[in-house]
């Protein structure tokens, strides 16, 4: 837990799994746990690097995204973010959501809402740091969501979502917020909400400045 909050983003989808089993864990969840010890054993170089080349002019960057339903047990769905300010991640989230949804949609738009939540203090983050950014963009893999945010096309299939849920759409209006599409290919905030093939999981660590590191000797 210590080094997914402080370092390594990478773990974030596999402990949020496993944390959902510690009041009553089985032999199964403790073999999940040796599988991460074994990996990282396996990457003792991988570590989030600042890089002057990789760093974006455009100011802090947001992805988000979701599992729907992926709680077999409760049917709530995954939501995850993870921000990019200087081309590295500095905050990420994996967890489940506080209600069940009823449509990939709704699910989306939720974690949307997380993204903006915390896009919000990163904003004034930024600013204490002197880098004034007047538009902070979210991207995210779903057209319906980018769309939702902007206006009332899909409001007669969303009806029941919670008024606060909306909020969104006022800062969006305002324009300190633009919520964008980007492909589900070029969206690291993939690997936080599911498993993924190597080439896909290794592409998503390079989106956000994680790589192999040359190891230290002490």
């Amino acid at each position: 837990m210590y080094a997914m909050v402080c370092t390594r983003p990478d773990l974030a989808y596999v402990v949020s799994i496993i944390s959902r089993f510690m009041r009553n864990p089985g032999k199964a969840h403790w073999e999940a746990v040796k599988w991460i010890h074994r990996y990282l054993k396996g990457s003792p170089n991988l570590g989030l690097v600042l890089d002057q080349h990789r760093v974006d002019p455009g100011g802090a960057i947001g992805y988000v995204d979701d599992d729907y339903n992926g709680d077999l047990d409760q049917r709530r769905s995954l939501s995850a973010y993870i921000f990019t300010p200087c081309g590295f991640a500095i905050s990420w989230y994996s967890s489940l959501q506080a209600i069940a949804t009823l449509s990939t949609t709704e699910a989306e738009y939720i974690a949307d809402i997380k993204g903006t939540k915390k896009v919000i203090w990163l904003r004034g983050l930024v600013s204490e740091l002197g880098l004034e950014q007047d538009v902070l963009v979210i991207f995210c893999d779903s057209q319906r969501v980018v769309h939702l945010t902007r206006n009332n096309k899909y409001l007669s299939r969303t009806k029941h979502i919670e008024i606060k849920h909306h909020f969104i759409r006022d800062i969006v209006d305002t324009g300190d917020i633009i919520v964008d599409k980007i492909h589900t290919i070029e969206n690291p905030a993939d690997m936080l909400t599911k498993s993924l093939p190597p080439a896909k999981f290794d592409h998503c660590l390079n989106l956000v400045g994680i790589i192999h590191t040359i190891k230290a000797s002490w």
